[in-house]
């Protein structure tokens, strides 16, 4: 467990830091951290502005002013992380969701309020959606088995079973507030008591359970009151929300009952349901387990208890008297206690993991058969500056983290800095990520720090079941669809290789239908690990270029519309592969014969705005063929495609339909610039793209391109001008500068002058200097060295393209639909600020 990087505010003149303000910190699926800080200057209080970051870029960090009148006590992502609750301690809650699918531009269109009444905690309703993830079956082939579906009820569905989108919370004076999203857009809000004797809550919790139920935990914060629970029920009757609740049975914490401590720990600091899902918890199914932890000014209890259905003994006499109770022994639930730590220094922080590990064995059982760790232990932050990672049942310590190695400033060497008296720098808030591969710390001066967790926990793996538990969590983040930073913190350059070999083979094995669906993640996957390797720089860009081309494929067919309606279930694109597959014809004219050309008719202004993506599929065939005599040269992208058979047939019926739609819009073909007038260049790239492609087809017998192939690629950049094709640039992110085991220190809203990183060699056009012309790379449109139009940047592959679309067809519109909400790799878009000379 080590520090990745810390980030800290610029100081500000006359500003302070409130003790008394709690912090809220969460962690989105998508890796965007939202965190509040207790800042306060004369003329503005800091405690209301709610940041918004991205781990890859964290200087980059988007303040939103919230808006809300008191400061903020929750923060709340949704499972799909698009979507943020936050709540204040004046009793206000809002949604705040991306405006034009940006990750720094947020609006809150909808949100409820309980006047007066602070918010302890806060949820999302769940949906329904459950998965669990089998350790003990990692080295299964199917994803299915790894993965499995847990039956979980919403909390409230719909009509036709869809889950009904909505919040609840907690209030200070006891009571649960319930607001539902209704399709039309309306907010649906109800408020009811907890129950009817109400108290002060000074901290609560809230799970739901697989049958729909919710269960909500709440404490006074005197560890001499009872800790209550309680089950909330939620439906909608004559278009009102209406709340049911129930007292469940209620605890004391066992430190307290103790003669000797009962006085010494007053008061009860941390209240946590261990899963807030709890369908296949760790005890008997959908039993609730709590964290408990009871603290003085000094030291800390942390207790671990479940709730479990007892039987009840019977008297004999009544079973003599009622024989149906003798058969069928009556239950009560009871809590009991699981496992309980030594006194402990004072605990400022809690985080629970978000990894559902399925566990039909005992916890420690599976743990010890697959030395599989993350996900087991939740963090516990002291006052002391340390961080422990203790395990999430048996409360013992797996790994420890000390504070007191400050890290050093990208500027500035290793000075020795003056040590400051005062409280020591603790963590008051914490969150793990949802891998539990990484964690997140926002400390009492604002800071916020970055920490890695090993997979191992310190334990000593051999190389290979490393590689096998990052391996199991990518194919994880491949089938829920998070991304998956956090793991490429912990990949070495060394096992880049090899985890995209074993990558590429476990998703072979998967179902057509399954592979087809995961076909893109994978790509996107593949490049972000090259990334890491000084070696595999240029399969980056071969890895997008492939994204590239499967997108402009699907779109182009798409376009394609077959003459007569009631046509077999074939559609024109499929029929197409099937012709160019069948027919290995080197002539371009010939293919088409085979063609019905009335389904390739198209109006031309369609034609016309379609002209930048055509252009890019015939610069990419002459790239390619033209680099084919020097395919040995790992230096120039495009190395891997003159032996994918697949991208080479894609590339193919390209080439057939641009021929096509040629005829109709001479305007629209891709422009080259020949020596010969009369030369027919589509015909001889597609008579050569065609001998490459016999070469490696998945079909026939691969083999080497003879060496006629070879000296007519050798003399195309005689006949035609060979383009400089616009790669992706290197990103500027901070992973691949990270593998070195020394943490950078970073300053909010300043990029780093950070030193360069193993992936910047000045490999061909793969570098940009700051006033060289830009790129819309997903339109191939240049925007010159300094755009006027507002752009948006991809927050991981860096790709960059404008935020208003220059042309209105329905054919343009088709193509930006593929990457409105996200960059083909998957990223998430980031407006980028206009540069100016």
């Amino acid at each position: 467990m080590d520090l990745a990087y810390i980030c800290e505010w610029e100081k500000w003149p006359k500003s302070t830091h409130c003790p008394s303000v709690p912090l809220a910190c969460t962690w989105s699926c998508r890796n965007l951290i939202a965190f509040t800080t207790d800042l306060r200057s004369d003329d503005q209080d800091l405690t209301r502005v709610i940041h918004i970051l991205d781990t890859e870029h964290p200087w980059d960090v988007h303040s939103i002013c919230s808006g809300h009148s008191e400061a903020v006590t929750c923060l709340e992502w949704d499972q799909s992380g698009s979507r943020l609750l936050s709540a204040d301690a004046d009793g206000q809650i809002k949604c705040w969701s991306m405006a034009d699918h940006l990750a720094n531009s947020w609006e809150s269109p909808v949100g409820s309020l309980v006047e007066g009444d602070p918010i302890v905690a806060l949820s999302w309703l769940h949906n329904g959606v459950k998965l669990a993830l089998h350790v003990e079956k990692s080295g299964a082939s199917s994803f299915g088995e790894k993965f499995s579906r847990v039956k979980f009820s919403p909390s409230l569905t719909l009509f036709g079973g869809k889950p009904m989108e909505g919040w609840i919370a907690v209030t200070v004076s006891g009571l649960v507030t319930v607001s539902l999203l209704k399709p039309s857009g309306q907010v649906l809000t109800s408020t009811e008591s907890l129950c009817r004797l109400r108290g002060r809550v000074a901290l609560a919790d809230i799970a739901f359970t697989g049958g729909g139920n919710i269960v909500v935990a709440t404490a006074d914060g005197s560890s001499a009151s009872p800790v209550q629970f309680y089950k909330v029920c939620v439906s909608v009757v004559n278009e009102k929300c209406r709340i049911d609740t129930e007292i469940l049975p209620s605890l004391f914490m066992r430190c307290t009952t103790d003669l000797n401590r009962r006085d010494r720990l007053p008061a009860i600091t941390h209240l946590k349901f261990l899963a807030r899902d709890m369908s296949e918890q760790v005890c008997p199914p959908g039993h609730p387990v709590v964290l408990l932890c009871a603290s003085s000014q000094t030291s800390s209890v942390v207790e671990c208890w479940s709730l479990r259905k007892e039987g009840l003994p019977v008297n004999n006499i009544f079973q003599q008297l009622s024989p149906a109770v003798g058969d069928k022994q009556p239950t009560i639930l009871k809590w009991r206690i699981l496992s309980a730590t030594n006194d402990l220094d004072r605990v400022s922080a809690v985080a629970l993991p978000k990894l559902p590990i399925s566990l039909t064995n005992t916890d420690l059982k599976v743990a010890s058969d697959t030395q599989f760790y993350p996900g087991l232990g939740l963090a516990l932050a002291f006052h002391d500056g340390s961080v422990h990672i203790v395990h999430r049942l048996s409360l013992q310590t797996m790994a420890i983290f000390y504070s007191s190695a400050a890290p050093r400033s990208v500027d500035e060497p290793a000075i020795k800095r003056p040590r400051t008296t005062g409280p020591a720098v603790h963590f008051k808030a914490m969150q793990l990520s949802w891998t539990s591969l990484a964690l997140v710390g926002i400390d009492n001066h604002g800071r916020l720090s970055m920490l890695r967790i090993s997979p191992s926990m310190g334990h000593s793996l051999d190389a290979g079941l490393a590689l096998r538990h990052l391996l199991f969590l990518l194919e994880y983040c491949m089938v829920t669809g998070y991304d998956w930073w956090d793991i490429l913190l912990h990949v070495q350059p060394s096992m880049v290789q090899s985890l995209v070999e074993k990558l590429h083979e476990e998703y072979t094995r998967q179902k057509a239908e399954l592979q087809q669906v995961l076909s893109t993640r994978i790509l996107a996957m593949k490049a972000s690990l090259c990334k890491l390797s000084p070696c595999a720089v240029t399969r980056v860009c071969e890895y997008h270029a492939k994204l590239f081309l499967i997108a402009a494929s699907s779109t182009l067919k798409s376009l394609l519309r077959p003459h007569v309606l009631n046509t077999p279930d074939k559609s024109p694109g499929d029929r197409l592969t099937e012709v160019c597959a069948k027919i290995t014809d080197v002539d371009i004219d010939k293919v088409m014969i085979n063609l019905k050309t009335e389904e390739f008719v198209l109006d031309m202004n369609t034609l016309q705005a379609l002209q930048q993506l055509l252009q890019w599929v015939g610069d990419f065939v002459l790239y390619l063929l033209a680099s084919l005599p020097n395919q040995g040269s790992p230096l120039r992208p495009g190395h891997s495609f003159l032996r994918d058979g697949a991208s080479l047939g894609v590339l193919r019926e390209l080439m057939v339909v641009i021929r096509i739609w040629g005829l109709l819009k001479p305007s629209c073909l891709p422009v080259y610039t020949a020596t010969s007038d009369t030369q027919d260049s589509m015909s001889l790239l597609f008579r050569l793209l065609t001998k490459l492609w016999i070469c490696c087809r998945d079909e026939g017998p691969t083999s080497e391109p003879d060496e006629a192939l070879v000296d007519e690629c050798c003399l195309l950049p005689s006949q035609l001008l060979i383009p400089s094709l616009d790669w992706l640039p290197v990103s500027d992110g901070l992973v691949s500068r990270l593998q070195p085991k020394q943490p950078l220190r970073l300053h909010f809203g300043k990029p780093p002058a950070l030193p360069g990183s193993a992936t910047s060699l000045q490999l061909d056009g793969l570098i940009r200097a700051p006033g060289q012309p830009k790129m819309d790379h997903l339109r191939r449109l240049h925007l010159g060295a300094y755009p006027t139009e507002a752009c948006k940047a991809c927050t991981r592959c860096g790709c960059v393209t404008m935020l208003k679309s220059p042309n209105k067809t329905t054919a343009v519109k088709q193509w930006e639909q593929r990457w409105i909400k996200n960059c083909l790799c998957g990223g998430l878009w980031w407006r980028m600020p206009l540069s100016y000379p």
